[in-house]
């Protein structure tokens, strides 16, 4: 298990940066000295396995939210050198330019050709300015919906890494029409005639993760989150109080676990000991895997099965939490009607336990 430098320990991570630096001592002095503290240091990495299973079994909401947003976790870079083999890049959304915070492009995972679209973070801080923090810009959005019309034209599926925290807010992606070209892509994305996966591998925020969010299979890494909006801007809507953000990532419901509960995602997969930061070849295999096993699933049905799927799935979206709302008291005025929600399709999938 890798060790990661002290300044990037979570603030709930400090018996564990503790343990890494009493490992390190040991084995300088094991280097320096010529003494054996294999024990030592075997029983210490023994303790900080056990802490590590105590900690991440019980995160809360928002130490998910730290966990997602690590700077050491693995980026869509990551994914593309480990997972993608030739990948080839597309630009351009031939209208006008080409955002770099969403990375589309050809290539191979697995035996399967596919068309890889996702947001672009940054490592760097250079990186990071030139891709608005993986803010994509309406262009973005346009770009990627092109190059799923690309891979539609030649049958190629289509895989999106989602992590962004949010599309960019910009006036000037407003005057370009963010808003709509999200939702052209969210119309688009669910008649495609094409396998769509689509992975949350960090942050999921807002309409910025739902632009490319839209698919046959929807799933998560374990300490990602996917959210209407960040705890943070939620703080300060209600409180007006950005500290309370702890508070409003345990009301939005945004981990894993709750999406999958309540079934808005398909699948969770599943982070090395310790989250995707400590291990990052195991997490893109992890990763590799998945997609691999879903592309297979998707491959067995037929173009207009798939498509109909989706569109039940779509349909079926917040159906369980619906029977569970108390019914609406009537509207007292005579000349209005009330709209009765459709019944749930017959062939909706069961919830996984």
């Amino acid at each position: 298990m890798a060790k990661i430098p002290g300044n990037d320990y979570l603030n709930f991570e400090q018996n564990i940066a503790q343990i890494d630096t009493q490992i390190l001592e040991l084995e300088s002095l094991a280097k320096s000295k010529g003494i054996d503290y294999s024990a030592e240091i075997r029983k210490l990495q023994q303790d900080q396995v056990a802490q590590l299973k105590q900690i991440y079994a019980n995160l809360s909401p928002w130490q998910t939210v730290q966990v997602a947003r690590h700077p050491k976790r693995p980026l869509l870079g990551d994914y593309l050198t480990n997972m993608v083999k030739d990948f080839k890049e597309l630009h351009g959304d031939r209208t006008f330019g080409d955002d770099r915070a969403m990375i589309c492009g050809f290539g191979q995972i697995g035996r399967e050709k596919v068309m890889v679209i996702g947001h672009n973070k940054g490592r760097d801080t250079k990186e990071k300015i030139t891709c608005n923090f993986g803010c994509a810009n309406p262009e973005g959005y346009r770009k990627a919906l092109a190059k799923m019309k690309l891979a539609e034209k030649f049958n190629i599926p289509v895989v999106t890494l989602i992590d962004t925290p949010g599309a960019y807010p910009g006036i000037g992606a407003e005057e370009r029409g963010q808003a709509q070209a999200i939702a052209v892509n969210l119309m688009e994305m669910s008649r495609l005639r094409v396998p769509v996966i689509c992975i949350v591998i960090g942050e999921g925020g807002s309409g910025g993760a739902l632009g490319i969010g839209v698919g046959d299979k929807l799933s998560m890494l374990e300490f990602a989150y996917y959210s209407v909006i960040s705890p943070e801007g939620c703080a300060a809507i209600l409180w007006r109080d950005g500290t309370q953000a702890p508070a409003a990532a345990e009301a939005l419901k945004l981990t894993s676990k709750d999406l999958f509960r309540l079934g808005l995602i398909d699948d969770i997969i599943r982070e090395p000991l310790g989250g995707a930061h400590r291990n990052i070849h195991d997490t893109v295999f992890n990763v590799e895997q998945y997609v691999k096993k879903s592309l297979r699933e998707l491959g067995r049905l037929s173009i207009d099965a798939l498509v109909e799927k989706r569109y039940q799935k779509i349909r079926a979206i917040g159906s369980d939490m619906e029977k569970k709302t108390p019914p609406s008291p009537q509207p007292q005025r005579s000349n209005i009607k009330a709209i009765t929600p459709a019944p749930a399709a017959s062939t909706l999938i069961p919830a996984k336990a």
